[in-house]
C-alpha cells in the first residue's frame, strides 16, 4: 500500500506541477524517483540510470526522425506562406458565413498533412479572428474551433495521418499509419460531426442572447514577452515557430496544397506497396537490430513522405523563403524540446512500470476491462494520457509497459494488431486534453483567453466527443473486428 501511495503521489504531483508550468523534462525524472522512494527494495540511482534513461533514450532513438522532419516541414509550410494560403483558400471557398466550419477544415487539412498543431494555431488564429469578428461569433469559441480541427480526428483517427500519435503504436503492433481505416473513419466522423454541431449550437445560442464577438485585444498572447513561459509548459519554443513577420505574398492555393497531398498519398504508397516489395532480409542481422520489416515500415513511410514533401515545398517556393537556412535551423531546433519532454514522460512511465505497486494498477485496469483487452487497453491509454497531460506521453508509457502483454492478449482473443493500433491512437485523444495539457495552455495563450472563458467548449470537442468516439470504436471492434 505504501508503494501504491507513492505512485499516486508522484502522478498527482506531476499533474499539479505541470499545470503550474513546470517543465516535464525536469518533472519526469524527479517524480519517478519520488515514486521509487516509497517502494521497498528499489535503489534510486539504479532506477534512474538503468531504467529511466534507457527507456527515455530508446524513445529518442526510435522517433527522433519523425519529430525532426515534422517540425522542419511545419516550419517550411509556415515561412513559405503555404499554411496561411491553405487556410485562406478554404475560407474563401466556404465563405465567411461558415466561419466555424472554415476554421475547422483549415486546421484539419494542415494537421492531416503533417503540419505541427502549434504552427497551425499560429497560422490560423489571425484568420479565425477576422472571420469570427465579421460573423459576430464570440471569440471564446475560437480555441475550441482550432482544437476540433487540430487536436482531435486528424491527430488520432484519420487513417494515414503522420501525427506522432499514429506513429508510436506501429513498432509495437507491426502496423502502418493506415491501420484499421474503417474504424478510424468512423471515429473521425463522430468527433467532427459532434464537435461541429456543438460549436454551431453554441454560436447560435450566443447570437440569440446578443453576446457578439466581444471587446478583445486580438494580438496573439504568445508573441508577447511571456511567450517563453507559455512554451515551457507546452514543451516547445514558440519563438522558433512563430512568424516574425507575414510572408511577402502567398503562394497559390493549389501550389500550397501540393506538399500536403504528397504527404498523404506517398505515405500510403510507401507503407502499403513500395516498402513491402523491398528485399529487407538484412533487418534480421544483429547490426540492424535483429528486427522485422513490420516493425519499421510505418516509420520509414512517414520519414519518406515528409522528406519528399519538404523537398517539393522548397523547390516550389524557393523564392518565398527569406532565409532558408534559418527556416531549416529553426525547424530542427523546434523539434528538440517536444521529443525530450515526451521521452522524459516515457522514462517516468518505465520507472513506474518497474515498481511492484504497478502490478496492482494493471490488475485494477484489467478488472475494469471485464476481460476485454480492447476495453482495458483503451482505459489504460486514456488514463495515462490524462495523468501526463500528453497524448504521445501517455500512449508511450502504456505501450512501453504493457504493449507486449496486449499483443499476446489480442492474439489469444483473435484481435488483429491493426485494431489494437487504432484503439490505442483513438484512446490518446480524450483525457489528454484536460486543463493541464500543454497544447491547451498554449492555444489559450495564443488566443489571449483564459480557461474560465474558453475551456468548457474545448472540453466538449477535445475530451467528451473523442471519448464517445472511443466507446463506439471499441464496441464496433469487439463486434466486427477490423474494417
Amino acid at each position: 500500500m505504501i508503494g501504491l501511495a507513492g505512485v499516486l503521489l508522484a502522478l498527482g504531483a506531476l499533474i499539479w506541477l505541470a499545470y503550474r508550468g513546470v517543465s516535464v523534462l525536469l518533472l519526469g525524472p524527479v517524480m519517478a524517483l519520488v515514486a521509487a522512494v516509497f517502494a521497498a527494495d528499489t535503489p534510486l540511482m539504479a532506477s534512474y540510470t538503468q531504467v529511466f534513461m534507457p527507456a527515455a533514450g530508446a524513445f529518442v532513438v526510435q522517433f527522433f526522425p519523425l519529430f525532426l522532419l515534422g517540425a522542419v516541414f511545419g516550419k517550411l509550410m509556415d515561412d513559405s506562406g503555404a499554411a496561411e494560403a491553405i487556410a485562406q483558400g478554404i475560407v474563401r471557398r466556404l465563405g465567411g458565413q461558415r466561419a466555424i466550419l472554415a476554421v475547422v477544415l483549415a486546421c484539419a487539412v494542415l494537421t492531416y498533412g503533417g503540419v505541427s498543431l502549434f504552427v497551425v494555431a499560429f497560422a490560423v488564429y489571425p484568420i479565425a479572428v477576422a472571420l469570427f469578428r465579421q460573423a459576430d461569433i464570440p471569440k471564446r469559441l475560437i480555441p475550441a474551433t482550432i482544437a476540433l480541427g487540430a487536436f482531435t480526428f486528424t491527430m488520432t483517427a484519420l487513417p494515414g495521418t503522420p501525427a506522432i500519435q499514429n506513429a508510436i503504436p506501429m513498432p509495437f503492433f507491426g502496423t502502418t499509419p493506415f491501420a484499421a481505416p474503417g474504424l478510424g473513419l468512423v471515429a473521425a466522423v463522430v468527433m467532427f460531426g459532434l464537435g461541429q454541431a456543438w460549436l454551431a449550437r453554441q454560436a447560435a445560442r450566443a447570437k440569440a442572447a446578443g453576446e457578439g464577438y466581444g471587446a478583445h485585444d486580438d494580438r496573439p498572447a504568445a508573441f508577447d514577452k511571456d511567450r517563453r513561459e507559455l512554451s515551457a509548459g507546452a514543451g516547445f519554443d514558440a519563438t522558433l515557430i512563430a512568424p516574425e513577420a507575414p510572408p511577402r505574398g502567398l503562394p497559390p492555393f493549389a501550389l500550397a496544397l501540393a506538399p500536403i497531398v504528397v504527404v498523404i498519398v506517398l505515405n500510403y504508397l510507401l507503407s502499403a506497396h513500395v516498402i513491402p516489395a523491398l528485399d529487407t532480409a538484412y533487418l534480421a542481422e544483429p547490426r540492424f537490430g535483429a528486427t522485422t520489416l513490420d516493425s519499421v515500415r510505418g516509420v520509414w513511410a512517414i520519414i519518406g513522405s515528409l522528406t519528399v514533401a519538404g523537398g517539393l515545398l522548397v523547390a516550389l517556393c524557393w523564392r518565398r523563403f527569406g532565409d532558408l537556412k534559418r527556416t531549416l535551423d529553426d525547424g530542427a531546433n523546434a523539434s528538440v524540446m517536444p521529443i525530450f519532454n515526451t521521452a522524459s514522460l516515457v522514462g517516468f512511465g518505465a520507472v513506474i512500470a518497474a515498481l511492484p505497486a504497478f502490478e496492482r494498477l494493471v490488475g485494477f485496469v484489467e478488472q475494469l476491462g471485464g476481460g476485454n483487452p480492447l476495453v482495458s487497453l483503451a482505459l489504460a491509454v486514456n488514463l495515462l494520457a490524462g495523468i501526463t497531460g500528453s497524448a504521445s506521453g501517455g500512449m508511450s508509457i502504456a505501450l512501453q509497459a504493457l504493449g507486449a502483454q496486449y499483443v499476446e492478449l489480442g492474439a489469444a482473443a483473435g484481435i488483429a494488431p491493426e485494431v489494437l493500433h487504432r484503439v490505442t491512437t483513438v484512446a490518446t485523444g480524450g483525457l489528454d486534453s484536460l486543463p493541464h495539457n500543454g497544447a491547451v495552455v498554449t492555444l489559450l495563450g495564443i488566443c489571449g483567453l483564459t480557461h474560465r472563458q474558453a475551456y468548457k467548449d474545448i472540453f466538449m470537442v477535445a475530451v467528451a466527443f473523442p471519448i464517445a468516439a472511443l466507446v463506439l470504436v471499441v464496441t464496433l471492434a469487439t463486434l466486427f473486428g477490423a474494417f
